[in-house]
This record gives C-alpha cells, structure tokens and sequence, in this order.
C-alpha cells in the first residue's frame, strides 16, 4: 500500500492509499477509517487501482473544521477524487462512506456512472434503529460488526487485550478526532433526508450487504435498491457490517458488474 497527501482546493491536506493497477476506483471509508494492513483494500487492490482518501479527522488528514453537513462532506469527496485526476472512477462506499457516495451519485448524477454501494447508512427505519455507535466501547464492537466475532477482535486489535488500559486510552484518544468528523453526519442518527434523493441517482448501482449484519440491519438493503433505478442487491451470508473483512472474495465478486 502507496501513501501520500493531496492538497485540495480548499487548502485541506488530506492522506490518500493507493496501490493497484487496474481501473480507477474510488473508494470512501466507513466510521472506523482503514485498519493497519486493511484486508479489505489489500482485497481490492488484486482488480483495481485503489484511491481510498482518509477524511479530515482520520490518520493525518485534516481540514475537519471546513465541514460542517452532508453537502461538505459530498463537496469535500469531489474536491479529493478530481484532485486525484479521475474522471468518471468507480466509486465505492462502506457504511458512512456509502452514505457519502450515494449523495455524490444523487448531487451530481452525471458524474458518477458505477456505484458500489456496501452496508451504507444515510436511511432510518423506526422498526430497525441503528445502535449508537458513539456510545461503544471497543469489548462492544466485535459482536457489533462482525459475525466472526474471534476473527473481529483479532482485526480490530492486532492481538492486543480489549481491556488492556493502555489499549484503551489509546482507542479513545484516537476514536475521539475521527468520530468527531462521524458525527457532524451520523450523530444522533444517521439520516440526512438521503431517502428524498436516491431517485437523482442514475449510476449503475450494486448495493451489498452482510446478511448477518448487526449494526445496519440487512432490511435497510431492499429499501435501497428499490429507491435507486435498476440497482442490484447482493446479500452475503455468514457475514456482519464489515462483510469487506469476514467476506472480501465474494464482496469484489458482487463489484465486478461494474467493472
């Protein structure tokens, strides 16, 4: 995995992994940002050239006081992604990253022609409420997000002790600044009138969910691919929210329509 830092028009310097050389995609972390030797990006850097920009407030990226709602945050994504030089990419999402990506395709909808998008959030159904992830700590997330909780807990900590004190001041200093960035779109809910705009979308849309997912309940699946125009729904068993982790093989199999 290739490191380097963009300077976008608004003066942000914003930390960006690349690696890959396939065809250009675009790809919008979640929440929890990439972890150390992310699986994931390793996974889809095997078909594609890579270009995963970590937002302001995660890693060394910075720039989080310029954003302020959704429309910063889509307007900040378009700044990176032509800063980068692409035109047209794949633009892939997972989780509060497929929010973003959805608003990019309904904001801009021809602009973006592939969409992938991965457990987003950004819609809200009484009847499934989404946990409040601001609210964890980190002995929680593993049931949270994976279904292979062992093989979370092992991801998440690089074999470090959950409870382990130090490994927590660490957590909390470092979850602190990156869900500071979250929360201006996610907090308390995950919703920002997303649902009035899927219909903008015209990109080719594959919508893919964990069906084991326990923080963004695969029912949220149907909702959006039926509000997108002849969007597809993978569903992937024995997986949970980071199905990108548990599942990456069959996570790139349910992309290569867009290809």
């Amino acid at each position: 995995m290739k490191s380097h830092q963009i300077t976008t028009a608004t003066g942000a310097n914003i930390r960006v992994h690349e690696d890959g050389d396939g065809p250009p995609l675009f790809y919008l972390h979640g929440a929890g940002g990439l972890m150390p030797d992310d699986l994931f990006f390793a996974a889809l850097a095997q078909s594609f050239h890579v270009y995963a920009p970590m937002l302001p407030g995660y890693e060394d990226s910075d720039g989080e006081d310029g954003l302020h709602d959704m429309l910063d945050f889509v307007l900040h994504s378009f700044d990176v992604m032509y800063g980068l030089g692409l035109t047209r990419p794949l633009v892939v999402g997972h989780s509060m990253g497929g929010m973003i990506a959805a608003e990019m395709a309904a904001v801009a909808p021809n602009d973006i022609d592939r969409l992938g998008l991965i457990a987003p959030a950004g819609l809200w159904d009484d009847a499934h409420p989404i946990p409040d992830l601001f609210t964890k700590l980190p002995f929680e997330l593993p049931a949270l997000l994976f279904h292979d909780q062992d093989l979370g807990a092992r991801l998440m900590t690089a074999g470090l002790d959950l409870d382990d004190p130090e490994f927590l001041k660490e957590f909390l200093i470092m979850n602190g600044r990156r869900l500071g960035t979250a929360s201006k779109i996610l907090f308390p809910i995950p919703e920002r009138g997303l649902a009035e705009r899927l219909y903008r979308i015209k990109a080719r849309t594959v919508v893919i969910w964990g069906a084991e997912d326990q923080l963004i309940d695969p029912a949220y699946g149907p909702a959006f691919r039926d509000a997108i125009a002849d969007a597809t729904l993978d569903e992937i068993a024995a997986a949970g929210h980071l199905v990108t982790h548990e599942k990456p093989a069959e996570v790139i199999g349910a992309l290569s329509p867009l290809n």
